[in-house]
């Protein structure tokens, strides 16, 4: 699966990602302060979910009517260690259950929400 990282996913997750095998590009590396917008359409070329914690996808998503085909997860959590993001990520995408594509999910620490887009 290929995953794309958002500034504020931590380095050490993205890290411990492509240690599980998951092709992971890094925005706060690869591609250095590109706006949310410039996020979505590098995601939606190299088919990647996006990860992030900015709750700004959403409105990007419903209002603006952009739609990564890839999907995209929201992690809404207000203290995790480093690693932390990726172990949760890893057990998401373990779930044979969930799917992603096309489709915002939200975890919260407790619940996953999704919306289909």
């Amino acid at each position: 699966m290929k995953l794309l990282a958002n500034e504020n996913f931590p380095l050490v997750s993205v890290n411990v990602l492509k240690e599980l095998g998951y092709d992971t590009k890094a925005i706060g590396v690869d591609d250095k302060s590109i706006s949310d917008k410039q996020v979505i359409e590098l995601a939606s070329r190299e088919n990647r979910l996006i990860l992030t914690f900015d709750k700004d996808y959403g409105e990007l998503i419903f209002r603006y009517s952009y739609k990564p085909p890839a999907g995209i997860i929201f992690l809404r959590l207000n203290k995790y260690t480093p690693d932390e993001p990726a172990k949760i990520v890893h057990k998401l995408l373990s779930d044979r259950l969930l799917k992603t594509k096309k489709n915002l999910t939200v975890y919260d620490g407790k619940t996953i929400r999704q919306r289909k887009y």
